[in-house]
C-alpha cells in the first residue's frame, strides 16, 4: 500500500471515530449539562471538519502543474494542515477554556452523570479505534524510530496531525471522564469546570505544537534525514560520478524535488557525457520514486 493510501486510510479511520462520537457526546452534554462533555463534544466536531480538510488538502496536493503552479500542488497539503492547527487551537481548544470559566463562575449541578460517563467510556473505545489504526500506518513510517524523534522528522503533515488529534482525543476524553466521575462523586460540579478547562489546555498545547511542525514544512524542509543519506550514498556509488558537489531536497508535499551538482568522468564525448547523466537520472529515479523533480547540473569545480 502507498504511502497516501495509509494516510488516507487513517484519516478515514479518525473521521469515523469523531463523527459517531460527537453525535454521543452533544447528546450527553444536552442531558447533564456538563461542561466537560460540551467541550469534548465541540472537540470531535472540530476533528471531524479537520479530517474533510485533511482530505481536501491531499486531493489538491496531487492535481498536476500547470502554467502557473509549475511544481505542482504538493504543498497545498501544508497549508490545510497548517489550517487544521489552527481550528484545534481556536475552535477546540479555545472554547473549552472559554466554557469552563463560564462553569466555573457559574456552577450547574450535574444531571444523570452515568449518562456521561457511558458515552465517555464508548468514546475512549472508539477513539483506542481510531489511533490503533493510526499507530499502525505510523509504525511502518517511523522506521524503528522514537515517537519523538518522527513526529520531529516526518514530512507527512496529514499524518501528523491525525496522530496528534488521536492522541488529545484520548487525553481529553481521559480528563473529562475524571471530571465528570470526581463532580458526580463529590456533588460539586467546580471540578467538571476545572477538567473542562484543563481539555482546552490541552488542546491549545497541542495545537501550537502541529502548527510548528506544519510550519516548517510550509517554509520548506528537505526530505527526512534517513532518504537524504540514502540519496547520497546511491549517487556516491554510481561510476559515472567522479566527485559529488552538492545535493539539495525540498519536500512538496507527497513528492519531492531534487538538485545535484557533480563532477562527471570523463566520456570522450559529449553525447556519452549525457547519456551517462540520463542513466544515472533513470535509476535514480526508480530507486526514489518520490522524485518527482530531478535537475543533475555536472560541473568541475564546486562555486
Amino acid at each position: 500500500m502507498s504511502a497516501k493510501s495509509d494516510s488516507i486510510k487513517s484519516i478515514l479511520y479518525a473521521l469515523f471515530a469523531n463523527l459517531s462520537i460527537a453525535i454521543a457526546k452533544a447528546a450527553a452534554a444536552f442531558w447533564t449539562g456538563s461542561g466537560a462533555m460540551l467541550a469534548e463534544a465541540i472537540h470531535s466536531v472540530a476533528d471531524s471538519c479537520n479530517q474533510l480538510l485533511l482530505l481536501l488538502g491531499m486531493s489538491q496536493s496531487v492535481k498536476p502543474p500547470d502554467a502557473e503552479h509549475q511544481l505542482g500542488y504538493g504543498k497545498s497539503i501544508y497549508f490545510w494542515s497548517f489550517l487544521v492547527a489552527v481550528i484545534l487551537f481556536s475552535l477546540g481548544g479555545m472554547f473549552s477554556i472559554y466554557e469552563g470559566v463560564h462553569k466555573f463562575t457559574n456552577p450547574q449541578e450535574l444531571s444523570e452523570p452515568w449518562i456521561a460517563i457511558s458515552v465517555l467510556v464508548f468514546a475512549i473505545i472508539a477513539e483506542s479505534a481510531s489511533l490503533w489504526g493510526c499507530m499502525r500506518i505510523v509504525n511502518k513510517e517511523r522506521r524503528k524510530r522514537s515517537l519523538p524523534l518522527w513526529f520531529r522528522e516526518s514530512r507527512s503533515s496529514e499524518l501528523l496531525v491525525v496522530f496528534g488529534e488521536d492522541v488529545a482525543a484520548l487525553l481529553g476524553l481521559a480528563l473529562a471522564l475524571l471530571a465528570v466521575l470526581t463532580s458526580a462523586i463529590t456533588g460539586n460540579p467546580v471540578y467538571d469546570a476545572i477538567g473542562t478547562m484543563m481539555i482546552g489546555g490541552l488542546l491549545v498545547v497541542i495545537a501550537v505544537v502541529l502548527a510548528v511542525e506544519v510550519k516548517a514544512l510550509l517554509i520548506g524542509q528537505g526530505v527526512e534525514t534517513h532518504l537524504q543519506e540514502q540519496m547520497e550514498t546511491f549517487l556516491l556509488e554510481r561510476y559515472e560520478i567522479e566527485q559529488l558537489y552538492s545535493l539539495l531536497t525540498l519536500q512538496m508535499g507527497p513528492g519531492a524535488m531534487v538538485a545535484v551538482k557533480a563532477k562527471m568522468r570523463a566520456t570522450g564525448s559529449e553525447g556519452e557525457l549525457i547519456n551517462a547523466i540520463n542513466r544515472v537520472e533513470r535509476d535514480f529515479r526508480e530507486a526514489f520514486p518520490m522524485a518527482s523533480w530531478l535537475f543533475f547540473e555536472p560541473d568541475n569545480k564546486d562555486e
